[in-house]
């Protein structure tokens, strides 16, 4: 019996009834109901969005004097006196309480979707979403050079992960789950369902599938709606290309851009592992850390006010009204600057927004180097900057398909958004070859997460060689008389024995057909179990992998192996063959390649899908 039916079994009867009913039957074994379901929720996601964003932009006002309807990141209307303690005095604040939280809690680590999806089934805590949510909001607030999209979708898939969870959903449906609240968090954020959808295929689930259309689709549809009922539904950009005609040879230069975008989102994701290591060399606490980024952030700012914030202000004056060659060139590399030292310092946010606006800065800057040569670059300053954005950010953020679908969405130029595939295209291609991590799967390569994206690869660890193992070995004193062992023994009725010492550790094994051979009858009465064995130094753990067991199998050349209690208890507690693991292993690929495209596990070889 597990947790759910020993709760369920101290439940009033009426409500044991209802729980049978809808969470067993309606819920987890009908898709139309999880689509249904998947409405109010991504409507809750938009809610929640909205607030965010409504409170960070009224904290701005508050912070830094701005005026109604301003954003921080346009650089205008910032009291200088502000300008100089806000960003310090909310990194102090963010440092106290990530000491507080230290001894109050022992983990420190906040899983996020993309590693809830590729290691924990889904499983997200809505206490540890909500802290991080809380340290964006000051971090923002403070003028961090980050966005506020990592509490968006942390708190959109803790929520929708907490209502798989309390609906005890199976592992792929509450991967799926994780998925549809990010997608309805990023939707809301940019009034872009299509994105918001495709993000959360190319991130937090790692693949598209039919299976998983309707889920995530109406999470982001229903996300998108609540904010256009609150908000408006007003693009989250002004962007106009009046009678813009691009010619065939064009689209191969804007690929160009597209590679060198790359390299500007390379640069950005590595200056931000620079600027943490080297705020650690410095002889201070750790939570002081975010303190002196509020100071340096500051100083960068009195020269450069747009670096503040997320950059969606900095972005709509570009587009409005894009500024000299010089203050662009130096306002890119501040802001390159200013947003991997927030991330450095520990200022909590993601770099979604960042990216689109450092990607409109470098599109901007190659536009007048264009402009110089001719009226060329003037005529497609808009496009060159739009291509930019896409580059960047997708490779920074890791999602080529999402930015083509913003930049579609916020334009609705067909032929705008060609030019910014093209970019896209090669910008991806530059980091995967060149880098081969976007910004979160590098945070997760530092931490020493090996993971590439949020494909499901959890199970591997779950599927461990305590779970495998057979737990009736066969262990003789290695001491023991062969025509003794002959005895114990009969030839058919096992395969292989283990020797063990006086101590009872496991000291190598025996094929029994080999016991049994006639060549050593001659000598029979003079060996003994010992001289038989094998394999003393290969043996497997409970703990390890089906992965690692594979590789052990082929390391000693062996058919089976021994199970030991553990590195310095070399009791034997069981054995496991080769042919089980592998076949273990292929039924689980199988059976979660089935899951992802929804086809239904008719043979019943794969584990429970309730894993």
């Amino acid at each position: 019996m597990d947790q759910h039916d020993r709760e369920a079994t101290r439940a009033p009867r009426w409500w044991r009834g209802v729980d049978a009913l809808v969470n067993r039957h309606t819920l987890r074994n009908s898709e139309p109901a999880l689509f249904l379901l998947c409405a109010p929720l991504g409507a809750i996601v938009g809610l929640v969005v909205v607030a965010l964003h409504l409170s960070v932009n009224r904290l701005h006002i508050y912070d830094f004097g701005l005026a109604e309807g301003a954003y921080l990141s346009s650089g205008q209307g910032i009291d200088p006196l502000r300008l100089a303690c806000v960003p310090a005095l909310g990194g102090l604040i963010l440092g106290l309480l990530a000491l507080l939280g230290r001894k109050m809690r022992s983990r420190q680590v906040i899983v996020d979707p993309v590693e809830a999806n590729a290691l924990y089934g889904g499983r997200m805590s809505l206490a540890d979403s909500l802290r991080l949510a809380l340290s964006t909001l000051i971090s923002n607030a403070a003028g961090a050079s980050v966005g506020m999209e990592a509490a968006y979708t942390q708190l959109g898939s803790g929520l929708l992960s907490l209502a798989g969870q309390f609906l005890h959903l199976r592992r792929v449906d509450l991967r799926v789950f994780v998925a549809a609240g990010s997608a309805a968090a990023i939707a809301a954020a940019f009034n872009a369902p299509l994105a918001g959808a495709f993000y959360a295929y190319e991130l937090i689930l790692g693949s598209y599938s039919t299976a998983t259309l309707a889920q995530v689709a109406m999470a982001a549809l229903t996300g998108t709606l609540v904010m256009r009922g609150i908000v408006g539904g007003a693009p989250i950009f002004f962007v106009t290309t009046p009678g813009l005609v691009v010619d065939q040879w064009e689209y191969p230069l804007f690929g160009l851009l597209g590679l060198a975008g790359g390299g500007v989102g390379i640069a950005t994701m590595k200056m931000v592992g620079w600027c943490e290591a080297g705020l650690r060399r410095l002889p201070t606490p750790d939570w002081l850390r975010p303190t002196i980024g509020g100071v340096i952030l500051s100083a960068l700012a009195v020269a450069f006010p747009q670096v503040l914030g997320s950059g969606h202000g900095g972005i709509q004056n570009l587009f409005s009204d894009t500024p000299a060659f010089g203050l662009l060139c130096g306002l890119l590399l501040a802001k390159m600057i200013a947003s991997a030292l927030s991330i450095g310092a520990g200022f909590r946010g993601g770099l979604f927004s960042s990216s689109l606006f450092l990607g409109c800065l470098f599109g901007g800057v190659l536009a007048k180097i264009f402009t110089l040569l001719g009226a060329w670059g003037l005529q497609h300053q808009t496009v060159f900057m739009l291509v930019g954005m896409g580059s960047v950010a997708a490779s920074i953020v890791g999602a080529p398909l999402t930015m083509v679908l913003l930049v579609l969405e916020v334009t609705g130029d067909f032929q705008v958004t060609l030019c910014v595939l093209s970019g896209v295209v090669t910008a991806s291609i530059m980091t995967r070859y060149a880098f081969g991590y976007s910004f979160s799967t590098w945070r997760f390569h530092q931490r020493g997460v090996s993971i590439r994206g949020a494909y499901d690869v959890g199970w591997v660890s779950e599927l461990t060689v305590g779970r495998m193992m057979r737990g009736d070995p066969r262990t003789v004193r290695q001491d023991v008389p062969l025509l003794r062992l002959r005895e114990i023994v009969p030839l058919g009725s096992r395969n292989r024995v283990f020797t063990v010492d006086a101590a009872e550790h496991y000291a190598g094994q025996i094929d029994v057909a080999t016991a049994h051979d006639t060549d050593l009858d001659a000598a029979a009465a003079g060996l003994v179990a010992g001289d038989l064995a094998t394999g003393s130094r290969h043996f497997l753990l409970p703990t390890q992998n089906v992965r690692s067991a594979i590789s052990g199998f082929a390391q000693a050349e062996a058919e089976a192996l021994p199970v030991l209690a553990g590195e310095d208890d070399r009791r034997v507690v069981g054995y496991l063959t080769e042919a089980y693991a592998l076949r273990r292993y292929a039924q689980a690929l199988e059976h979660r390649r089935s899951s992802e495209l929804g086809v239904p596990d008719l043979f019943g070889i794969g584990p429970s899908r309730s894993e």
